[in-house]
């Protein structure tokens, strides 16, 4: 219900109109029939199970239209990163000749990923090809990053680069790790080399949540 009583202030009552609007939307799309790359390296494999089953979630635990922005804005940052990447004179390609984001699919494709891009060539002191994935993240987040650096600061997305590199076959060469300051527009860059290990685990970890469910 929305409340348009007279102590609601604009910004509340315009707040909870787009927030309505975007619960609407999300709630029209499609549910993933797949277990995706981008959450295999959650620590609960629990959790990954709940939901590649598509559990029920308490009324209280979707998406709020705040979190939801939040992700529109990771999507129009990334589309940033594209552009300027491009206008530094790195040959990256993001699409595959049908159009679609390029990715791989394995177990009958109940194990999904999508790359943000790959990088084909541009200025030295790069090897080529290399994945690219890129995130947007709060300062405090950011900062972390920059200080522990990707495998310490964030095992997920750590994870999902791993498999990226493994199914893609692109793992001669280092991946460029990009994280993009969304309080003060600052860039960190990382090369990630290929870590097999890694890899390995999360691809069993994939095996054991979707057999077991």
């Amino acid at each position: 219900m929305l409340d348009f009583n007279e102590t609601a202030s604009i910004s509340g009552q315009i707040e909870a109109l787009m927030d309505a609007a975007l619960q609407a939307e999300n709630a029209q799309q499609t549910k993933r029939t797949y277990l995706g790359a981008s959450r295999l390296g959650a620590s609960c494999e629990r959790q990954l199970q709940y939901e590649f089953a598509h559990a029920p979630m308490a009324p209280d635990k979707g998406f709020s239209g705040r979190i939801l922005r939040v992700f529109e804005r990771g999507h129009r940052t990334e589309d940033m990163v594209i552009r300027w990447l491009r206008m530094a004179g790195f040959i990256l390609k993001t699409e595959n000749a049908d159009g679609r984001q390029m990715g791989f699919s394995v177990a009958g494709g109940r194990l999904r990923g999508h790359v943000d891009g790959v990088l084909l060539g541009g200025p030295e002191g790069f090897s080529y090809p290399a994945i690219w994935e890129n995130k947007c993240l709060n300062s405090k987040s950011w900062k972390d990053l920059v200080k522990n650096k990707l495998a310490v600061s964030k095992p997920v997305y750590a994870a999902q680069l791993a498999l990226y590199q493994s199914y893609l076959t692109l793992y001669e060469h280092p991946a460029l790790f990009t994280a993009v300051n969304a309080d003060t527009m600052e860039i960190y860059a990382e090369l990630v080399p290929f870590d097999a290990a890694l890899a390995q685990r999360m691809s069993d970890r994939g095996a054991r949540v979707i057999k077991a469910t």
